[in-house]
């Protein structure tokens, strides 16, 4: 088995969950590529000793450059804010490396534009971390829509609802500060991604993006909480999207409904091991949605656990990317979601904000 070292920059919240994801996927998914914690890259020496012994890295900076230069990092995963993804991608490409970046994948469309590019010249894998499409529900959902499981697809509403900002009495924290962490900056490339995994390209869309308070704990709040976006797809089909991190009573709403002439599918990512399936056969008395437990029978499951019912969670999600990356690198073949797929979810993010800006429909072909 061949080793692949792993420089992972930025270790806070996802580059914890990125660093237990290469240490586990080796024994989880018995890749072909072993990774080796080789580095990890903070904002400080201090903090990146203090990631290094926690997580198991070999090494530490507070210099991207080092890590990206470093011979024995041979593959690099982004998991520091979007304003840094640009550069840091670049730079790695340069250098022939694969790059994982954590979504979304850049401040703007010319920039994401720019990596995909540049990934291309390098012709290096390159993936984004679009982990919630990765559960072994989602994953059967968009077979069964592929394989018309549900007959020829009518419609698609999607939703990402949460509520850690829901009170306005909270302290008026960073994330009211800033495009990149407001509701489409932090929330929508999720859902939007989710969209297109299930329903193919959005072609147009109208949007609606507001901020609900204004003030939080006496601070001016300079982004948006929530967003109302109408979707056409490529393929003629209408959907719609829900936005918000002032839902309150929602958690993980990662959510949607999927109609067919045929049947339905739904799926809410607060009970994320279970996918609700109807379909329009039989007597009328016994129709109803079918309620699916995922099991060995699904898309990444046996790897994790024998047990129907026994489910997965989140940080499994990061372990199937990290299995994605690996494969990507080890077969040479693009894995799903590439970074063209990030520029897609990039390009709707700025309609959509134009959109609301303009009250018109947008053409996402014209970002």
């Amino acid at each position: 088995m061949a080793e692949i070292g792993i420089g992972i920059v930025g270790g806070g919240y996802m580059g914890k969950a990125h660093a237990v994801a290469f240490g586990a996927v080796a024994a989880v998914f018995d890749t072909a590529l072993r990774p080796r914690l080789e580095m990890v890259c903070a904002t400080s020496q201090a903090s990146a000793e203090r990631y290094r012994a926690t997580y198991g890295f070999a090494r530490a900076t507070d210099d991207w450059r080092v890590l990206v230069d470093d011979p024995r990092v041979e593959a690099i995963v982004i998991a520091s804010p979007q304003d840094t993804h640009r550069d840091i991608a670049l730079a790695a490409f340069a250098a022939g490396k694969p790059v994982l970046c954590e979504k979304p994948l850049a401040e703007t469309p010319d920039h994401a534009r720019e990596m995909v590019a540049a990934a291309k010249a390098a012709g290096v894998a390159n993936m984004v971390g679009f982990n919630y499409a990765k559960t072994p529900a989602t994953q059967y959902a968009r077979k069964l829509v592929a394989d018309g499981r549900i007959g020829q697809v009518t419609s698609f509403r999607g939703e990402m609802t949460e509520d850690f900002f829901a009170d306005p009495n909270d302290p008026g924290t960073w994330r009211a500060q800033g495009d990149a962490n407001g509701c489409m900056g932090d929330l929508a490339p999720h859902p939007i991604n989710c969209a297109q995994a299930l329903m193919g390209p959005i072609e147009a869309l109208f949007a609606r993006v507001e901020t609900v308070h204004p003030m939080r704990g006496g601070v001016e709040v300079t982004n948006d909480d929530q967003a109302y976006l109408t979707l056409r797809f490529a393929s003629g089909i209408n959907g719609s999207l829900f936005i918000s991190r002032v839902a309150t009573g929602r958690k993980m709403g990662y959510a949607y409904d999927i109609y067919g002439t045929g049947g339905a599918i739904r799926f809410d990512g607060e009970d994320q091991n279970t996918l609700w399936l109807y379909t329009a056969e039989g007597p009328e008395a016994e129709r109803g949605f079918r309620k699916i437990l995922t099991g060995p029978a699904h898309p990444d499951y046996l790897p994790f656990c024998q047990g129907p019912g026994h489910g997965t969670g989140y940080q499994d999600q990061i372990i199937i990317e990290a299995k994605d990356f690996l494969t990507a690198i080890h077969t040479g073949d693009p894995v799903w979601p590439t970074f063209e797929e990030g520029l897609r979810v990039n390009q709707v993010v700025a309609a959509a904000l134009a959109s609301s800006r303009s009250e018109t429909w947008v053409n996402i072909a014209d970002f």
